[in-house]
C-alpha cells in the first residue's frame, strides 16, 4: 500500500506540543485520571484494582462492548467491535470493503483517512463537497448524482469535522434509504454524536436505521478521553464485522487493558462525562459568537450545530496558512489552515473544546488588532 502523507497530522507534529494554546483541537479537554476514576462504579473500580496487564480479547472487553451497544437501540454487544482509536477502525473497514474497481463517495472537507485509505486500496473516490454558501448543508441531489453502479461505500461524517454541520432528521433518513436502495454500505463517522447543541437535533445512528449502516465511535471527541485510544464499529452485518476482526489480527490484535476499563468507567458515567463536554463547548461557543460578531469584516462564521469544531474563513488576501503561522509564532495560538484538507477558500479549523480558550482568545484579539492594520 502507498498512501500520501497525512497533512493534518504532519502539521500537528510540527506545532501541537510547541504551541501552548491549541485553538484548533478537535477533541474535548482531557480528563485527569483521578477525576475519571472517581466516577467508577463498584464493578469498574474492582476491575481497575484487580487488572492484570496481559493480552485482552480481540473484539474488546465484553463489558465494554455491552456498554457501547447500549448507545444504539436494538444493537447487541456481538455487533460491536473495538479498535485502537477511530483511525484503526477506518483503516480496517475501508480495506475490508474496497479494492481496485470499486467506487466510494466521501463528504469533503474531511478527515484525510476517510478518503485517502479508500484511494490506497485502488478504489476510485468522489469527494462530495459541502459548501459554506449553503451553510455546509448536505445536498442529497448532488449525492445521488455522485453514486454510480460500482459505488460500494458512502462515507459521511455528522456531526461534521471540521464545519460542525448536521443534517436534519429527514435528510439523514433519506440518505440511509438511498444507500440501502442502491446496495451501498455507509460508513458513518459519528465521533461527535451526543454533542448536539440542541438535544432534539440528535440523529439516530446509522446502524439503527440500516443494515448497511456502520457507525464509528471513539472515546476521544465527545468524551474527552483521546489518550485512551479506544474506538469502535457498530454494525449489524456479521460478515463485515468478522472480516474486520480477522484484519485486526494484522494491526493491533487487541486493545490496551487499562484503556478498556477506563473507557468502561466513562461510558457508565456518560451523562456526567458528556455534561462536562457540553458545558466547555457551550461556554466557548458563546465567546466565539461574540468574537466573530465584532470581527465580521475580517471573518465569516457559519455557526456549528454540534461537536467541538468550526470552519470559519479569513477575509484577506493573505493566505490563511501564512495567517496561522504568524499567529502561532507571535502569540503561541495554533489554528489549523484549510490547506491541510486541500480545501479552497482561506478557511481554518477552530476548536471549541479546550478550557484555556479564553486566554487563547485574548491573544488572538491582540494579534488581529495589529494584523488587520497592515
Amino acid at each position: 500500500m502507498r498512501i500520501p502523507e497525512f497533512k493534518l497530522e504532519r502539521y500537528f507534529a510540527t506545532w501541537e506540543f510547541r504551541a501552548p494554546y491549541l485553538l484548533c483541537s478537535s477533541d474535548i479537554e482531557g480528563w485527569r485520571m483521578s477525576e475519571l476514576l472517581a466516577l467508577a462504579d463498584a464493578d469498574a473500580r474492582e476491575r481497575w484494582e484487580q487488572l492484570t496487564l496481559g493480552y485482552t480479547e480481540t473484539p474488546g472487553l465484553p463489558a465494554l462492548r455491552e456498554e457501547i451497544s447500549g448507545l444504539y437501540p436494538g444493537v447487541r454487544p456481538d455487533q460491536v467491535l473495538t479498535f485502537a482509536g477511530a483511525q484503526e477502525a477506518i483503516f480496517i473497514l475501508v480495506n475490508v470493503l474496497l479494492g481496485a474497481g470499486d467506487h466510494a463517495v466521501v463528504t469533503w472537507p474531511g478527515y484525510q483517512s476517510l478518503y485517502e485509505v479508500a484511494r490506497a486500496t485502488g478504489a476510485d473516490v468522489t469527494l462530495l463537497r459541502l459548501r459554506e454558501e449553503d451553510g455546509w448543508r448536505l445536498d442529497l441531489a448532488e449525492l445521488e448524482r455522485a453514486l454510480r453502479p460500482d459505488t460500494k461505500l458512502l462515507v459521511v461524517n455528522f456531526p461534521h469535522n471540521p464545519t460542525g454541520a448536521l443534517p436534519d432528521a429527514d435528510t439523514w433518513r433519506e440518505l440511509l434509504a438511498l444507500a440501502e436502495a442502491r446496495g451501498v454500505y455507509v460508513l458513518s463517522d459519528e465521533v461527535y454524536r451526543l454533542m448536539e447543541y440542541d438535544a432534539r437535533d440528535t440523529l439516530p445512528a446509522a446502524v439503527e436505521l440500516s443494515a448497511r449502516g456502520v457507525s464509528l465511535g471513539v472515546m476521544s471527541k465527545s468524551y474527552g478521553l483521546a489518550g485512551l485510544r479506544v474506538g469502535w464499529l457498530a454494525c449489524r452485518d456479521a460478515g463485515i464485522l468478522s472480516r474486520c476482526a480477522a484484519y485486526k489480527d494484522y494491526t493491533t490484535i487487541s486493545n490496551s487493558a487499562p484503556s478498556e476499563v477506563l473507557a468502561l468507567v466513562a461510558l457508565r458515567a456518560r451523562e456526567r462525562v458528556l455534561a462536562r463536554s457540553r458545558a466547555i463547548v457551550s461556554d466557548n461557543l458563546a465567546r466565539m459568537d461574540d468574537f466573530f460578531t465584532r470581527h465580521a469584516e475580517h471573518f465569516t462564521w457559519v455557526r456549528p450545530r454540534a461537536g467541538s469544531v468550526a470552519f470559519p474563513r479569513l477575509k484577506s488576501d493573505v493566505p490563511v496558512a501564512a495567517f496561522c503561522e504568524r499567529l502561532v509564532e507571535q502569540e503561541g495560538v495554533l489554528l489549523l489552515p484549510g490547506d491541510v484538507y486541500d480545501f479552497p477558500g482561506n478557511h481554518f479549523r477552530l476548536g471549541l473544546g479546550r478550557t484555556n480558550l479564553p486566554e487563547a482568545l485574548v491573544r488572538l484579539e491582540r494579534f488581529c488588532s495589529t494584523f488587520f492594520q497592515r
